[in-house]
């Protein structure tokens, strides 16, 4: 993963999230107009947690394309929805993002015993579940990039596409609905190893008095609600993401946490 990026409302705003960056220690590029196509000004960093993230405040407007039926093809995505990543202190993480950058937080995953730790965190921005999903794991590294499409038939269309193509190998994970998110899934895998969710049907998470949905890890209906195992591939394959200070892939660093779902330690 070359970077992910969230679109800020403004130009100072982007002096303002750079001075917040370089206060704790990030290196923070100036990226000019142009070098990615349509979008406008932009800061680059490595955010204090190893991830490539870049700030931009506008983009080239295109043609809206929600009714021109006729261009949909396979898999009929409609927008980039959220990100997941992996890392091994989620806490510190979840501490960043609704303190310094003003996520808010819709549902979360605890540890099991007396002295519960957590696990994952889903945190957004705009009212829907999530923009950015944290969770415990070797880090840093992306675990996916969810794509929204427009309902549960485009999942399984998209499945009998693929499974008849000779992308059967492709689809890891599902269909399936998530008990975190509501949402129905698909995760499939490209030639190269990345990992896309289709995704539909999650909620809306307008309310001001909205209160964290808790799940503890070894709830079998956290990960699918219909109780079916996640595959061990879930849990311990990412995407690398690579430092834009230095070039090179950043060097991975293993959670304290030791917590694994029963039903994934069992089959293993």
């Amino acid at each position: 993963m070359g970077h992910i990026a969230f679109r800020v409302a403004g130009e100072d705003d982007l002096s303002a999230i750079g001075e917040l960056l370089q206060s704790r220690g990030c290196k923070v590029r100036q990226v000019p107009v142009g070098e990615e196509r349509g979008q406008g000004k932009a800061v680059l960093c490595e955010d204090p947690f190893g991830f490539p993230v870049e700030f931009y405040a506008s983009m080239q407007k295109v043609d809206w394309m929600l009714q021109k039926f006729d261009m949909y093809r396979g898999a009929k995505v409609m927008r980039l929805d959220h990100f997941n990543i992996m890392l091994p202190d989620v806490a510190e993480a979840y501490k960043w993002y609704v303190d310094s950058l003003g996520f808010h937080v819709t549902e979360e995953t605890e540890t099991e015993g007396p002295d519960p730790s957590l696990w994952a965190a889903w945190l957004r921005r705009k009212h829907t579940c999530h923009d950015m999903a944290l969770t415990t794991g070797k880090g840093p590294r992306v675990h996916h990039a969810g794509f929204t499409v427009s309902d549960r038939t485009s999942v399984m269309d998209c499945a009998d596409l693929l499974a008849s193509t000779g992308y059967l190998k492709s689809m890891e994970r599902g269909p399936g609905r998530h008990g975190v998110s509501n949402a129905f899934f698909l995760y499939l895998r490209d030639d190269d190893g990345n990992r896309i969710e289709l995704y539909t049907g999650d909620y809306l998470s307008a309310d001001p008095d909205w209160t964290p949905i808790r799940w503890k890890l070894n709830d079998p209906q956290r990960q699918t609600f219909w109780g079916a195992p996640t595959p061990a591939s879930w849990f311990n394959e990412a995407m690398l993401v690579r430092s834009p200070n230095t070039g090179k892939f950043a060097e991975l660093t293993s959670p304290n946490i030791q917590d694994r779902p029963d039903y994934l330690l069992s089959a293993k």
